[in-house]
């Protein structure tokens, strides 16, 4: 309600027994519909509707005295009265009544209250006037004027408003495309809001006459919205929800042509069942100054129930529809629905409650405040006004914005570079039991999710640019995002730093972690940043040979980035008893990565070989293969045929591999080494030729066994050396890859760990173990972050399971003939990983199974690229 009001009887009941308006035809949907500017579909309208207003003088019956009878009146929806001079006033009283068109039923005598004067400034023209009452389908109008001891303003008159009907012929005028009056200056779209745009019933779709205005919008002059004011239109009859667009449309029509102002006062309205329309023009992305407020209107917004709640409270929806358009408004402007802000008062006078206000004066107002609040009405209503507590603790997570992006502290719409990793800092002024969880947005797509009560989370960018958000979730169910940054995500620096193998972690020993076995669901954090000669600075990954031995019961191990939310891939399985390793490729933050084991307890080990580093040191990536480099049991590499022996040393000369360059610029080659045949429970390690060999593994077996694991070891005088502890041992070494210093070949790219293919699901491939000498192909390329051109190889965790007999699986480029190498070797019932660097072709890569069936597994780490 737009004028101050003091009710001696409800309006509710006084006007119960008028039947709602079916003139208009209007086919509003009972409940929210969607923003369409310019369709007329959400209000079953066909264009702008024509309303109009009847005039007829009051019979003065003395100086103090005036009325007016008219029965037989042309149907009509809404009236009020008006006199002449907008800042006379009315001292008595103001009473009106209308005759049901359908029944011939007089209401009971209501009291219309006097708008206040200036409300929309002082305008030429403009004249005093009552708020209006919405009657439905009239025909007849009394009204009785009494001014008290005071002499009544001149020019008064009854103003009886037919909304209009869509379809009726007239001279209404469509608005221009821009949504605002003829007069008004085209603007730039209005800023984004961490809250999401409600849908809104358009002027468009309302019907809304735009040839009324012909003026524009008023833009607030600090283009700033700090508060919202909600407001009843009070005086109205019970209506329905097909009525609430006539509705809208008489109030357009009063308040221009009645009261003499621009346009429709309040800025937004909003019914029983929750539709939202939009008021008065200029844009809903808009700070469009409104006429709702008395010396308030220069810093707010309005929003306007229809109806009167002076004796019972607004419906559920119609509190969503506020609490919707209110967590918009303000979420354009960082402002919070549960806070509080300073509003400079534009007039002086009192509020409902008694509090004064001086003109130029700055005074503190709840963010969602009620009429009342600022001015001296009961408005919006005896019982809305408690629920607008309700209200303001409705919304999404508020003031929800991102402050840094890897310890750098960012604004929306800023870019920021980074290698790879992303750790987003981001703070909200709701309370961490009103948030559910946020999460990580990456070019739209959800990557990780955390708690409420977070305030940190990261994960790792494939090349390129992407927009960075920040989502949460409250309690309630609604959203707020986070207006975006920009990281360019660059990987033309990072190059591979080959190193001895060192043992960083022992869990047997207290190495890096506390001397224990990690439990179920434990977590080990391992710092590998300034560490062993590892940079403390600009490493983006290592590569670790993770060995699991001593575990109690049947689990996985999986490694990740330190700060990340753990996914589902996992790096190791293991079975009680078992000793088994696997190469891991891991993204670092903080300088730290983490270990979980899901259950029992293990022992883990953990030996550097590589890191990748941001700063242009290092090599880059060349596929080669797979092919195989060395076969002890057939002497494939110049070595003798024979197992290697207890304590034995093999010699692995690769200067003689076609494709691999001389010595000088090969830094490390990528061998997938296969331990078949052992005697005994032993383990291998591949060292650089002519170097002092370190405790470091890389294959754990036990009699029997055969076991592979990927080796990216360093490359000295063309050599490589394998060293077996125990026993006797065959091995097999097939070769994808190299790294090379002269720049020309590829940079790695961290990526996940993330979930690619389970043929268990039915994720990435079809649902079903792969069979006997079958093959599936996997879509690597555009994938998951994986860019779908450039990408040279990619690095995936591989496991098999559910093996129904002894078996191996190859993995190789799509397109290409699958050469003899291997990737897993596994018996019937085993569940083994391994890690592959596979060259890719056309953008997939395939999985061939040898025998038997099996389930198949594949997580990426990572990917090369030019």
């Amino acid at each position: 309600m737009i004028a101050s009001r003091t009710r001696a009887t409800a309006l509710a009941a006084a006007l119960g027994v008028v039947v709602a308006l079916s003139l208009p035809g209007v086919a509003v949907a009972a409940g929210p519909g969607p923003d369409r500017a310019g369709s007329s579909a959400a209000a079953g309208t066909a264009g702008p509707v024509e309303g109009s207003v009847r005039r007829l003088a009051l019979e003065p019956k003395s100086a103090t005295e005036a009325s007016v009878s008219a029965h037989g009146t042309e149907r009509f929806g809404l009236m009020g009265v008006s006199w002449k001079d907008a800042a006379a006033e009315v001292q008595g009283k103001i009473e009106a009544r209308s005759r049901n068109a359908a029944t011939g039923a007089w209401t009971p005598w209501v009291a219309l209250e006097p708008l206040k004067g200036g409300l929309d400034g002082n305008r030429p023209g403009a004249r005093g006037a009552t708020e209006p009452v919405w009657v439905g389908a009239a025909d007849g109008a009394e009204v009785r004027v009494s001014g008290g001891s005071a002499a009544l303003p001149a020019g008064l008159e009854l103003n009886l408003v037919d909304p209009g009907e869509p379809g009726r012929s007239g001279t209404a005028k469509s608005a221009p495309a821009s949504g605002a009056g003829p007069a008004a200056a085209a603007v730039a779209p209005g800023p984004e809001s961490t809250a999401p745009r409600p849908d809104v019933v358009t002027r468009a779709q309302w019907g809304a006459d735009e040839s009324l205005n012909n003026e524009g919008p008023i833009y607030l002059a600090g283009g700033r919205i700090k508060a919202l004011f909600v407001h009843h239109t009070a005086a109205t009859a019970p209506y329905e929800c097909t009525d609430s667009a006539a509705i809208v449309r008489g109030l357009h029509v009063y308040h221009v042509k009645t009261n003499g102002w621009r346009d429709l006062g309040y800025n937004f309205l909003v019914d029983k069942c929750g539709t939202l329309f939009e008021g008065r023009q200029g844009g809903v992305d808009q700070p469009v100054m409104g006429a709702h407020t008395y010396g308030f209107n220069s810093e707010s917004t309005s929003v306007a129930v229809l109806g009167d709640y002076t004796n019972a409270g607004a419906s559920p929806a119609a509190l969503d529809g506020i609490s919707k358009m209110a967590a918009y408004k303000l979420g354009q402007y960082d402002a919070d629905m549960n806070g509080t802000t300073a509003l400079t008062a534009g007039a002086t006078q009192k509020n409902y409650a008694g509090t004064s206000f001086t003109a130029g004066q700055q005074y503190p107002f709840r963010t969602v405040s009620g009429h009342r609040d600022g001015f001296n009405t009961e408005c919006p209503g005896h019982q809305l006004y408690p629920q607008l507590d309700t209200i303001r603790t409705s919304g999404p997570a508020a003031r929800l914005k991102i402050g840094a992006v890897n310890d750098k502290a960012v604004a929306p719409g800023d870019t920021v570079k980074t290698p790879g990793q992303l750790v987003v800092d981001f703070s909200t002024s709701t309370a961490a039991p009103l948030v559910r969880s946020f999460e990580l947005l990456v070019d739209g797509a959800s990557v990780a999710t955390v708690a409420g009560d977070a305030t940190r989370v990261a994960t790792m960018l494939g090349l390129g640019s992407h927009r960075v958000q920040i989502r949460a979730t409250a309690v309630n169910g609604k959203v707020s995002t986070t207006l975006p940054v920009t990281v360019d995500a660059d990987v033309s620096d990072v190059k591979y730093v080959p190193v001895l193998p060192k043992r960083l972690m022992d869990t047997r020993e207290g190495l890096g972690v506390p001397k224990a076995k990690v439990g179920p669901g434990g977590v080990v954090a391992l710092k590998v940043a300034g560490v062993q000669g590892v940079p403390a600075y600009g490493v983006t990954s290592v590569v670790l040979n993770v060995t699991a031995t001593n575990p109690t019961e049947s689990g996985h191990v999986s490694v990740y980035p330190n700060g990340t939310v753990r996914t589902s891939a996992s790096n190791l399985n293991f079975t009680p008893g078992q000793t088994i390793p696997n190469l891991v490729v891991v993204p670092v933050h903080d300088g730290i990565v983490q270990f979980y084991n899901s259950a029992g307890t293990v022992d883990l080990i953990a030996d550097i070989t590589g890191y990748f580093l941001a700063s242009g040191e290092g090599g880059t990536h060349m596929n080669l293969g797979p092919k195989r480099v060395l076969d002890t049991r057939s002497g494939t590499g110049g070595v003798p045929v024979a197992p290697v022996g207890a304590g034995g040393v093999l010699d692995l000369d690769l200067s003689a591999v076609d494709g691999l360059p001389a010595q000088d610029g090969l830094t490390a080659v990528v061998l997938n080494v296969t331990a078949t045949n052992p005697t005994t429970s032993s383990h291998v390690s591949v060292f650089p030729s002519g170097t002092t060999r370190t405790s470091a593994s890389n294959l754990n077996f036990t009699a029997g066994q055969t076991i592979p694991n990927l080796v990216v070891v360093p490359v000295v005088n063309g050599k490589v050396s394998f060293y077996n502890n125990a026993g006797s041992v065959d091995l097999i070494a097939d070769i994808t890859g190299y790294f090379t210093s002269s720049g020309a070949g590829a940079k790695h790219s961290n990526l996940g760990p993330k979930r690619l293919m389970d043929t268990r699901s039915g994720l990435g491939a079809a649902k079903a173990p792969v069979g006997q000498g079958g093959v599936v192909t996997l879509t690597v390329a555009g994938v998951e972050g994986v860019p779908a051109t450039g990408v040279t190889a990619v690095i995936l965790n591989v496991t098999a399971t559910n093996p129904t007999t002894s078996s191996y699986v190859s993995v190789y480029p799509s397109g290409t003939t699958r050469t003899s190498a291997s990737n897993l070797n596994f018996t019937a019932g085993q569940t083994i990983p391994n890690l592959v660097v596979v060259p890719v072709v056309d953008g997939k890569v395939s999985f061939y199974n040898n025998a038997g069936s099996v389930d198949l597994i594949a997580d990426i780490t990572g990917y090369f690229s030019k």
